[in-house]
């Protein structure tokens, strides 16, 4: 793998312009990155679901990311409920851009084997606000990557958001600032 850790100051002239709008240079004032950088030009579909999700919605979620797959659609999303891993077990085998946020530092970050032909391949970022002594996600960094995630994201599916959830709060959150959410209707999703 040829992309080392790189860390970019909101502050210097080479810091993308995605990473300049609205409040995420207010919120953050350094990333370390790892990967293409330019896949933040691209108009992210954010992805975020709760820890818990029923069995339908699962098989809706695959089926979607295999359609977003071959599509191509370029996503983000920190893919940390075990619903957002196995999304990006399947948008990996595509071709499209991906941006990974993890709620921790990458300073030290294992690459997973499976990350790096992507990575340089030049179609996946892995992208975090956290210097190397935030070592392990916490509740607050979770909390901080979604925020990035939804700043970053234009639009964002949302395939199960718990009644008393983050997912849910969040994507109030993300309605409120004027940008499309697609969700999957079942009995206890509230968002549509």
């Amino acid at each position: 793998m040829s992309n080392p850790t790189q860390k970019i100051k909101t502050s210097e002239s080479t810091c993308p312009a995605a990473l300049l709008k609205g409040e995420i240079s207010s919120r953050f004032q350094s990333f370390w990155t790892i990967g293409n950088l330019d896949i933040l030009n691209d108009n992210l579909l954010g992805i975020f679901c709760s820890i818990r999700c029923p069995g339908k919605i699962i098989l809706n979620t695959y089926d979607c990311m295999r359609l977003l797959r071959d599509a191509g659609v370029p996503v983000v999303s920190g893919f940390h409920s075990p619903i957002e891993k196995d999304c990006l077990d399947i948008l990996l085998k595509g071709d499209q851009s991906i941006v990974v946020c993890p709620a921790r530092s990458i300073a030290r970050m294992r690459i997973p084997s499976v990350w790096k032909k992507p990575i340089d391949q030049g179609r996946l970022l892995i992208l975090s606000p956290f210097d190397e002594k935030q070592k392990r996600p916490t509740v607050s960094t979770a909390q901080q990557r979604n925020n990035l995630v939804a700043m970053l994201g234009s639009r964002f599916l949302i395939p199960y958001a718990d009644t008393s959830g983050k997912p849910e709060q969040l994507g109030r959150k993300i309605i409120q600032a004027g940008k499309g959410v697609y969700t999957f209707l079942s009995g206890k999703s509230r968002l549509v």
